[in-house]
């Protein structure tokens, strides 16, 4: 690695820290920013995570699609985990501690629209920055693309009652346009430019063009990441200043989540003997969350200063320190998986 990618974790927390201080400075920037929004997906952001996720597209390549299914393991690894694990354990965890061993220090009210909202964020698996992690683990790319259009497609109709049941609520709305607008802007038209330049540089120059391509696009790639870090964390600066407290609290049972359901995933996928690029993209996908979904419904079902939209917003600030970490973790720990030819 470079000097930039091996000190990526030193600027992450540059990133962090200048985001909290610019939305502390100039507050009425990033309100500028974030009004600059269709359907509750925010453009700007929308823009730094396609210079994140191209060079990720860049490798897809259609003609091997049709090969993934002969790898069916992985796929449902990803399924078992984020629909049938993860949503019971995020609100096993928001009453655990929001209950029982934070009683004393949350009103009973605030309370339970902090459960509401970690409930959000767990039934809203990843559909954009997964592309990320799976770059910086060397993930599949094909595969890792499989794995979020199905589990988006599960996502349409699987969302509502499955927060509706563990929410106690019947007549749960989704913001259907913010649902179908991420996945146009986070996966589908990146993808097509992808598989476009795909194709033309194949033609041009091989194999070795679409790989000397994609390298000398890695560095925009993080500039993009290290970007969304500012902007992420100057939206909600005055949040993160205003209620610590709050916000560490909530963090607690999140990154036990976090940790927790990597932990299984990634478990799982050594015992099942899955060859390490598929299984980190895999583990990536059960543990990171579609924080533009939660962070929407959570404003349309309970208010934009309720306390479910700041358990959310929780989960927008812990995402990416929390996901840098696991990959660091996946990167050190290949040698448990088997090469990717030896299982062919």
């Amino acid at each position: 690695m470079g000097l930039f990618e091996r000190f990526l974790s030193l600027w992450v927390a540059l990133a962090i820290a200048a985001g909290v201080g610019l939305g502390l400075a100039a507050p009425e920037l990033f309100e500028a920013v974030a009004a600059l929004e269709w359907a509750r997906v925010n453009l700007v952001v929308a823009l730094l995570i396609w210079l994140m996720i191209y060079p990720m597209m860049l490798k897809v390549d259609p003609s091997c699609l049709k090969s993934v299914g002969a790898k069916p393991k992985g796929l449902a690894l990803t399924l078992v985990v984020n629909w049938l694990i993860k949503p019971f354990t995020m609100a096993a965890l928001g009453v655990l501690f929001f209950q029982h061993i934070f009683a004393g220090l949350v009103p009973p009210k605030d309370a339970q629209q902090y459960i509401a909202g970690m409930i959000l964020l767990g039934v809203a698996p990843c559909t954009a920055m997964v592309f990320v992690w799976s770059h910086l683990t060397d993930g599949d790319a094909n595969y890792t693309l499989v794995q979020v259009s199905i589990n988006d497609l599960i996502l349409v109709f699987a969302f509502a009652p499955i927060a509706g049941l563990l929410l106690g609520v019947t007549d749960l709305r989704v913001p259907w346009e913010t649902l179908l607008a991420s996945v146009l802007i986070f996966v589908v038209i990146p993808l097509g430019a992808g598989m476009l330049t795909h194709r033309r540089l194949a033609v041009t120059g091989g194999a070795g063009a679409i790989d000397r391509f994609a390298s000398k696009l890695k560095p925009t790639s993080i500039v993009g990441l290290l970007l969304t870090v500012v902007l992420l964390f100057g939206f909600q600066a005055g949040t993160i200043v205003e209620r610590p407290g709050r916000v560490l609290l909530i963090a607690v049972p999140l990154l036990i989540q976090s940790f927790g359901i990597f932990a299984v995933a990634y478990g799982l996928a050594r015992a099942l003997k899955l060859p390490f690029n598929i299984a980190a993209p895999a583990a990536m996908i059960s543990t990171s969350n579609f924080f533009e979904l939660a962070v929407a419904v959570a404003i349309s079902l309970f208010g934009l200063a309720s306390g479910a939209a700041l358990a959310t917003v929780v989960g927008v600030l812990i995402e990416v320190p929390v996901m840098l970490t696991l990959v660091a973790f996946a990167n050190r720990t290949k040698r448990w998986f088997p090469a990717p030819a030896a299982s062919a």
